[in-house]
Order: C-alpha cells, then sequence, then structure tokens
C-alpha cells in the first residue's frame, strides 16, 4: 500500500503517462492510452516538480516561495491524491 500524501509519498508520472505541450491548442497535456487531460493554471507547475525525487512537503515549499500568498498547502496536497486516485500518478 503506498504512503498517504504529506509523508513520504513522492508523487512521479504513472507508468503510460506522458507529458506533453501541444503548440495547435497552446495547451500542455497529460496523456495515458485511451486518455487526455488538459493542465490548466498551476497545474503544470505543480505536475513540473512530480518527478519521484520530492517529497509532498517538498513540493509544497517549492511552489509557496513561486507563488507567495498562494493556498498550496492546502490546494497542493489534494490535487496530487486526487490525481493518483485517477491513475495519473504514482
Amino acid at each position: 500500500m503506498s504512503a498517504p500524501p504529506g509523508t513520504d509519498w513522492r508523487p512521479a508520472l504513472a507508468s503510460g503517462t506522458v507529458r506533453r505541450h501541444d503548440p495547435v491548442r497552446h495547451a500542455d497535456l497529460l496523456l495515458l492510452p485511451e486518455r487526455v487531460g488538459v493542465l490548466t493554471g498551476s497545474a503544470v507547475a505543480v505536475l513540473g516538480l512530480c518527478d519521484g525525487s520530492r517529497g509532498v512537503g517538498d513540493i509544497v515549499a517549492e511552489l509557496a516561495g513561486r507563488f507567495p500568498g498562494a493556498p498550496v498547502a492546502t490546494d497542493v496536497p489534494p490535487f496530487l491524491e486526487r490525481l493518483r486516485e485517477e491513475g495519473w500518478l504514482r
């Protein structure tokens, strides 16, 4: 069983998930077989830190430094957990 967010979980894209920029749509995408997710807002910055080397707390700290005053501590962990539940992250 995997660790809950905020402990020792180090988010990374799930096997088979690919992150791409679509120049036609001017959008960043997450691709899985039979599925496409369009990344909007700060999701690109969040997922850019999900390389398996950082824990959730490290990701939150990095984003808090980049976006002072943004509610990253309350918004990012549940966002990452939702992506894990949907199969985008491991």
